[in-house]
């Protein structure tokens, strides 16, 4: 048996040694340079201290970039998470064309971000889709992307859309994992819908919950591709970190300072899983 353990053990080396090399090696080396002036191009460089994380502290753009990271994270979290539920509950049910309305809205998970955001871009820009529609009824067209609020609202809502059906697959599951028996002596006791809802599927969807939450947060706080497709990568106001970092990296050939953003935003998204997966563990203990 010890022998047989050795050699699944062994099995798992090369999956360590791409982890090694595609994450750690990167982690580690950015957080050095992160310390330097490095521009990302040539070879000569030194090391600058904590001056790249004290320009941080000034950096307006910096700032809006994390509120606005915060506000994909959480934005999509929420209308995902209430959206994916809804669709579970309404599928949870027989009818016809069931299957069919499950491949609709799981649909667009299917697309490339990057796609879906261009696809996007060619409705809601100035000359896109949705002004033609608007001067079709004679109503002033509006530059919808030009205001950082009104973006960031779109952005969010893209999001949300786009990756919906991920919450309703999981919550599906969940819904499908709880007996039958439970809501039919509801029943016979005169309790409603809605009170099944509420005291049988929510309390037992709570692993469901917790992953569709997890799962949501993360993916939102590192939005990229949808903002990239939409308004770019120079700051617009809607830039969320995935974004900025790249942009002082490539536009203004500052390494040093982009893997400050970028270790400042991988410590916000790994604090904020941290908060959320303690207080999801505490609403359950309080549910039990």
């Amino acid at each position: 048996m010890k022998r047989q353990n050795k050699l699944i053990n062994i099995f798992y080396l090369p999956a360590l040694l791409l982890f090694a090399v595609f994450v750690v090696y990167p982690l580690i080396n950015g957080i050095r340079i992160s310390f330097t002036n490095w521009d990302g191009f040539h070879a000569n460089y030194s090391y600058v201290g904590l001056q790249n994380f004290e320009r941080l502290l000034t950096d307006k753009t910096f700032w809006t970039s994390v509120k606005n990271t915060l506000i994909y994270g959480f934005g999509s979290t929420l209308f995902q998470n209430i959206l994916g539920l809804a669709f579970a509950v309404f599928l949870n049910s027989k009818f016809r064309g069931r299957s069919a309305v499950r491949t609709i809205i799981y649909l667009p998970v299917m697309v490339a971000p990057l796609i879906m955001g261009y696809m996007m871009y060619f409705l809601f820009n100035y000359r896109g889709a949705l002004n033609d529609v608007m001067t079709l009824f004679h109503l002033e067209t509006v530059d919808w992307l030009a205001n950082s609020s009104t973006a960031v609202g779109i952005m969010t809502g893209i999001n949300t859309l786009q990756f919906a059906g991920i919450s309703m697959v999981i919550y599906l599951a969940g819904l499908q994992n709880i007996p039958t028996t439970y809501y039919e002596a509801a029943s016979i006791d005169g309790v409603g819908k809605w009170g099944q809802f509420r005291y049988i599927s929510l309390p037992l969807l709570r692993p469901a919950i917790v992953s569709s939450i997890m799962i949501n947060i993360i993916g939102g706080l590192k939005l990229f591709d949808i903002i990239l497709a939409l308004v770019g990568r120079s700051p617009t106001g809607a830039q969320s970190l995935s974004v900025y970092s790249p942009y002082m990296y490539f536009n203004k050939e500052n390494a040093g300072y982009a893997a400050a953003i970028g270790l400042t935003s991988f410590l916000l998204i790994m604090i904020v899983s941290a908060v959320m997966m303690a207080f999801l563990d505490r609403k359950g203990d309080d549910l039990t």
